[in-house]
């Protein structure tokens, strides 16, 4: 099984009940090991760990977009 991590930023106003159900969710996919938020220094960025072999980055991203439309991937 392979490992892979992404970091993706949400708006910055989206409150912490929000982030911590968005985190759940991402969470429930097969293939995803890890979704949080640190929110003592990047409120707003969410680091991923999955497995590329089940499940794709975008894929990821895509999920995140349905709770937030402008969330970004950005690269590591």
């Amino acid at each position: 099984m392979n490992k892979a991590d992404m970091l993706i930023y949400v708006h910055p106003e989206l409150d912490m009940q929000k982030r911590t159900y968005l985190g759940k969710m991402v969470e429930g996919h097969i293939g995803v090991d890890c979704a949080e938020f640190d929110a003592r220094t990047h409120y707003h960025a969410m680091m991923v760990r999955y497995d590329p072999d089940a499940i794709q980055g975008a894929q990821i991203l895509d999920e995140v977009r349905k709770m937030d439309p402008a969330a970004t991937m950005v690269g590591l």
